[in-house]
């Protein structure tokens, strides 16, 4: 059974006020946000659903265009270095073959301007694409084919021929820190936090834990491989990209070929999945490049193995977690510190200490994040990145205190509530973990939990129960805006917004009707291409910020408008737009529903077919003025095999506390599939490497294990549903934060299955080897 808020679209009668001039200043809340009989909030189906499974939309790689080729990589086979021999003599003589192009002929290009670099930049490694012989990881693209079909570009690439000569190259973590660590940063701020003498404080303390965690290096899996389909008219380029940022691609692509921006048109209809992968890499870049040495528009689609060598990952971790504390469960120290590994030619260390700053009150912090670089393909965002392996660390050393404090885990976090962010100062905007954790804790179950390991049996399997906090931080990125072209019939509403699968047109279809007092029917909502209005990012779960303050700023232009055409003869004149609301397909004076007019009696007595207004957002002020998260808290019901040690999960249930719920189905849909993915970071996910040449060794999902059917239990989620009054439409970010937390709550289970505490995941049968300190197992 999923618990999910249920409730139908409403009558559309009731006034709906506008949203405050400038809530993010003012700190008024958004009046949609309080709205519970419309249809914000209710369980919507996907409006591109029925398209979906008709097989009637089309993916980046499924844009036809006449006189295309097809683009097939071959990649480098060592990790440093430069090519010695390069033959592609017998490629170019293969049938099809159209172009071969390596770094002799391919045409000048600047480098890719890496993301956090500048507002726009959107590439996940700075460097130049195929413009020498240098190799900088294994699986660097070093050649791409062009040909008539695909099967004939891949047999072309085949048969080029490249030896290297082979410089040495760093690539594990224990050799790269022994060169050395650099202070990390994150969005422009230091990766470092200290409050009081944390050390000192631990040392003093009653009760302490100090262990080191680790996490291994992951790769990107969306069901949709990497794309695009391109091509050059009249000197300007056009994109069909699987993308989640389209204008920032077409700016950054810009710079490469050094174009105008309104040079490049990037338009990313749908997207089959993105977790952060789907920005600006080389095949996009060469795909580009070889399109204008051709000629020809060209496709380029990677393979799964392609995806692994030219798209980054989740760095590797080594994280150590350090809590001092009294004996009633106060902290006196929290400590977590560490080391991440980067590329040389990427600006993204894994910020894995973000839950330690905001979760849990501490007499004194220390919070570092050390980086260190390898001689590897760059690493990346993925989903929640460094909430979801921080998370890990700090919630299992959590369990760990109040396995020695003798608590409950969960009366142990509870403990520690803080009332204001406990790094920042700042008040929280609003924050209901307790809720989430009381209504969690009795719908799973969570008294029925035994303290001591191993102690509920069932045949040959043992069984636990393990709980952690989800937090993942609001984001809004400045620069957001919409346009609204209003008609008689009803709205067609443009952003330069993205969908990949997570519901964003359903949801903001259903807000927008609301806001503006019309049947979802009457709306259009048009986003994916970088010719539209806004700069949006569907990343940091802050697409729904993003996307919601723009059309706030772009309705109140529109009713702005409305009122300077309705004339003094109309039932609106003399009001100002702070006393108008909306409802039935017009506008009317809030307090006085009766006086009313229509959208489409505005229009027509003004002689106007259409009403045009653009609006942007304001700076997003409200994350400087408050401490905004989303939260939750997961739990999860283990197994562990008396006779072969293998480790199951039986249950997971997650109860979060995000704010206003736009939609109840795609949002539930949200929260398990953070959930599945955290189960893949406890249990099955982790890129093998060779530690002599940096290659990847499991570059497809035969041999990389991402959770299928028969590793997902059933899945409940819930949800507070409590407004936040500083965010647009009272909602922060669903997209990440069921990755948070879960991957702790997973080991924490199989420890209290079985007694064997797990500091590095994934949690594979090795690892469950022994008995440290409870119980063995018959058959290893």
């Amino acid at each position: 059974m999923n618990i999910i808020k249920e409730g139908g679209p409403r009558g559309m009668r009731e006034t709906v006020a506008l949203a405050p001039a400038d809530w993010s200043r003012d700190g008024q809340p958004d009046p949609l946000a309080q709205s519970r009989d419309g249809l914000v909030g209710a369980p919507i189906p996907r409006v591109d659903g029925a398209l979906k499974v008709r097989g009637q939309v089309r993916f980046a790689a499924e844009i036809p265009l006449e006189n295309m080729a097809h683009a097939a990589l071959v990649y480098s086979t060592v990790a440093k270095g430069r090519i010695a021999m390069l033959d592609t003599a017998a490629a170019e003589a293969a049938p099809g073959v159209v172009l071969v192009m390596t770094h002799r002929n391919a045409p000048r290009m600047q480098a890719m301007p890496v993301f956090m670099t500048d507002a726009k930049a959107a590439a996940g490694e700075s460097l130049a694409v195929m413009q020498d012989d240098a190799v900088h990881w294994n699986g660097q693209p070093v050649a791409l084919v062009l040909a008539e079909t695909r099967e004939q570009a891949d047999h072309a690439a085949s048969l080029v021929r490249v030896s290297y000569t082979a410089a040495e190259a760093l690539t594990t973590l224990a050799a790269a820190k022994a060169q050395g660590t650099q202070a990390g940063t994150f969005l422009g701020e230091p990766l470092k936090v200290e409050i009081g003498d944390a050390e000192a404080a631990l040392a003093a303390a009653p009760v302490r834990v100090d262990a080191v965690y680790r996490t291994p290096w992951q790769n990107h899996n969306p069901i949709e491989l990497h794309a695009a389909t391109v091509a050059w008219q009249d000197g300007e380029l056009m994109i069909h990209d699987a993308t989640q940022a389209v204008a920032h691609t077409a700016w950054s692509l810009a710079q490469v070929f050094g174009l105008r921006e309104d040079q490049v048109h990037v338009s990313s209809p749908f997207v089959g999945g993105g977790f952060g992968s789907k920005t600006l890499w080389r095949h996009q870049v060469l795909a580009a490049a070889a399109s204008k040495l051709a000629g020809r528009p060209v496709r380029i689609m990677l393979s799964r193995e392609g995806v692994y060598r030219v798209v980054g990952g989740r760095a590797t971790t080594e994280q150590r977690v350090a809590i001092g504390a009294q004996a009633d469960g106060r902290f006196d120290a929290l400590v977590h510190t560490g080391v991440t590994t980067m590329s040389p030619h990427n600006a993204f260390p894994e910020p894995f200490i973000m839950p330690s700053r905001c979760l849990y009150g501490a007499g004194s912090f220390l919070l570092d994040v050390e980086t260190t670089q390898v001689d590897m393909l760059a690493n990346t965002f993925m989903r929640a990145p460094g909430e979801a392996v921080g998370s890990f660390a700090l919630e299992c050393a959590i369990d760990e205190l109040a396995e020695q404090l003798e608590m409950d885990p969960i009366a142990l976090r509870l403990r520690n509530e803080p009332d204001k962010d406990p790094t920042m100062g700042t008040p929280f905007s609003a924050r209901h973990l307790r809720e989430a954790y009381a209504m969690g804790a009795a719908r799973f179950g969570w008294d029925h939990r035994e303290a001591r390991p191993g102690q509920w049996r069932e045949g040959e399997w043992l069984i636990g129960l393990g709980c952690a906090t989800a937090t993942y931080p609001y984001y809004r990125m400045p620069g957001s805006a919409a346009r609204i072209r209003l008609t008689r019939d009803g709205a067609l509403v443009e952003i330069a917004a993205h969908e990949m699968g997570m519901g964003t047109a359903t949801a903001h279809i259903q807000v927008i009707a609301e806001r503006l007092g019309l049947e979802m029917e009457q709306v259009s909502f048009a986003y994916g291409k970088s010719d539209l209005p806004g700069l949006v990012l569907a990343g940091g779960s802050q697409q729904t910020a993003a996307i919601g303050s723009a059309i706030i700023a772009a309705q109140r232009a529109l009713v702005t408008k409305l009122l300077e055409i309705a004339g003094n003869d109309s039932p609106l004149a003399g009001l100002r737009p702070d006393e108008i609301g909306v409802r039935d397909g017009g506008l009317c004076k809030r307090d006085d529903p009766r006086r009313f007019e229509s959208y489409a009696d505005i229009l027509a007595h003004a002689g106007q077919s259409e009403l045009v207004a653009e609006g942007s957002a304001p700076p997003p002020l409200e994350m400087q003025q408050w401490s905004m998260h989303s939260y939750g808290a997961i739990f999860c019901e283990a197994r562990v095999n008396l006779v072969t040690g293998e480790p199951r999960v039986s249950r997971l249930l997650g109860a979060f506390d995000c704010g206003r719920v736009l939609n109840a189905r795609t949002a539930a849909s949200q929260f398990r599939g953070g959930m599945i993915m955290g189960l893949g970071l406890a249990l099955t996910e982790a890129t093998q490497y060779d530690e002599r040449n940096g290659r990847i060794m499991n570059p497809s999902l035969a041999e990389y294990h991402v959770p299928v059917h028969m590793d997902v239990p059933e899945i409940e989620v819930m949800w507070t549903d409590i407004p936040d009054p500083h965010a647009p439409v009272g909602a922060r970010g669903i997209g990440e934060i069921g990755i948070t937390g879960t991957g702790a709550a997973v080991v924490n289970a199989i420890y209290n299955a079985c007694g064997k505490r797990v500091r590095e995941v994934p949690v594979t049968l090795d690892k469950l080897q022994g008995s440290e300190p409870g119980v063995a197992f018959q058959g290893l």
